[in-house]
């Protein structure tokens, strides 16, 4: 597949240089970032939640974990993960379970963790599971910077630290 055609037409209608890391299939975000050997904090993942009010995508480092409780303080709202089932419907033309970032693309609100603004470049699902987008960190965040953002998730160390 190399790239979905909804993610193609909202970089190239944004004017946005890309280009694209192929790597071996893989089935996370992490995953990728390890198969591609590219940092795993410069890949960002995508997580669907849904609640009463609808869809949002929560975009993170791959090698955080979204904290539900930060999330649902800062929009107000009492998400849950949506269920798998439901992601085909969203997300037409890509692979099951490779949910891009971008996910404004195809009409979903998005809220995304500021951590992804230290980073130069920032990596994203391009639609399967064989493929990375590689965005430059700027453009990255001006495609996201009408969108919500704050600190929505933490590195492993450190939820390991509060979890203990």
């Amino acid at each position: 597949m190399a790239i979905a055609t909804t993610l193609k037409s909202y970089l190239d209608n944004h004017h946005v240089e890309y280009d694209m890391v192929k790597h071996p299939h893989s089935s996370t975000a992490l995953e990728s970032a390890h198969s591609a050997h590219l940092p795993s904090h410069q890949v960002a993942k995508a997580v669907v939640l849904e609640d009463a009010n609808g869809y949002i995508v929560g975009v993170v480092p791959s090698t955080n974990r979204l904290e539900m409780e930060w999330l649902n303080e800062s929009l107000g709202r009492k998400l849950k993960m949506a269920p798998e089932d439901e992601l085909p419907d969203l997300f037409k033309d890509c692979e099951f379970g490779a949910v891009p970032a971008l996910s404004n693309a195809y009409g979903l609100d998005v809220i995304w963790d500021e951590q992804l603004t230290n980073a130069s470049e920032i990596y994203i699902e391009a639609g399967d599971h064989e493929n990375l987008i590689h965005l430059h960190g700027e453009d990255f965040c001006k495609l996201m910077e009408d969108l919500p953002h704050n600190i929505i998730s933490t590195g492993r160390d450190y939820s390991r630290w509060i979890d203990d």
